[in-house]
Formats: C-alpha cells, sequence, structure tokens
C-alpha cells in the first residue's frame, strides 16, 4: 500500500515562503477548517477572518501556513516557523519538473525562462549543470527566498 507524503519546511516566516512556493508551483493555500470558500475568494483573508472569530492570537498568526495542489496530485506543503537559521546545504530537495520531454538547447532554453521567473518571484540562482548524454539532461540549481536548494529540471 502506498503512502501519502506532505513536504514540511522549516523557515522564520512560513506566509511569505508559502507565497513563494504558491507561485512558483501553482499551488493554492487552502481555506481554514469548516469555511466554505466562493469562487476567486481569498483564502489568506478567509483565515484572517477565521482566526479572528476565534480570537487567535495576532502574534501567532505566522506560525504555519499551507499548499495544496489544486488538481490533487502533488503533495502537500506545510512550512513551520522555526527559530534557528539554515546552516548547511539540504540533505533533501525539491527538482521542479519545467521542461519534460524537452532535451537539448530547447530544454535548457525552458530552465533559463523558468530561472527568470523564479528569480522575478524571490529565488537564487546558484549554478547550471549543462546536459551529459546519456545521464544527464541538463539542470539548474536554485534557493528560495530563505535559501532552501531545488532543482529546475
Amino acid at each position: 500500500m502506498s503512502r501519502v507524503i506532505q513536504v514540511t519546511f522549516d523557515t522564520h516566516d512560513p506566509q511569505a515562503l508559502s507565497l513563494f512556493w504558491r507561485d512558483a508551483l501553482g499551488y493554492v493555500h487552502p481555506g481554514p477548517p469548516g469555511v466554505e470558500l466562493a469562487p476567486g475568494a481569498d483564502p489568506l483573508a478567509a483565515w484572517d477572518e477565521f482566526l479572528d472569530r476565534i480570537d487567535f492570537p495576532k502574534e501567532d498568526r505566522n506560525n504555519q501556513s499551507a499548499l495544496e495542489d489544486p488538481d490533487g496530485t502533488g503533495p502537500r506543503l506545510f512550512f513551520q516557523r522555526v527559530p534557528e537559521d539554515k546552516v548547511v546545504k539540504n540533505r533533501l530537495h525539491l527538482d521542479v519538473r519545467a521542461a519534460p520531454g524537452l532535451q537539448g538547447d530547447e530544454r535548457m532554453a525552458a530552465l533559463e525562462a523558468e530561472c527568470e521567473r523564479l528569480v522575478a518571484l524571490g529565488a537564487k540562482r546558484l549554478r547550471r549543470d549543462e546536459p551529459a548524454p546519456p545521464l544527464s539532461l541538463g539542470f539548474i540549481v536554485m534557493a528560495d527566498p530563505e535559501g532552501n536548494e531545488f532543482c529546475l529540471d
């Protein structure tokens, strides 16, 4: 039997990092429990209203955030506030499949375009690894706004 996974990010600013990954992946913030969101409604505004209604302390409101794949196929992403800084390279990272089925110059051009889009959202480009057939089609290593490494492949 297979299992469903959630990917959890330790972060200083859960909402800001979830906004980056929302825009990077096309994911969505889920609404609060028991709240039916109208089409086009802002789930973060719904969360603010929900937390006001239950008198949740304002200083604790950015302790966590979550994202879901609107198609229901990708893993849920969870962002939790931690006090410590990131100090070493990730031992686990995400590969963002930005050029499926493409090869050679066409693939690398698609990765470069996605890299530019993500840099505009706050990511940092770390390096480009050229194609080395037959084992590597080429990829770009990046970091999100809090320094978590990920690859465009």
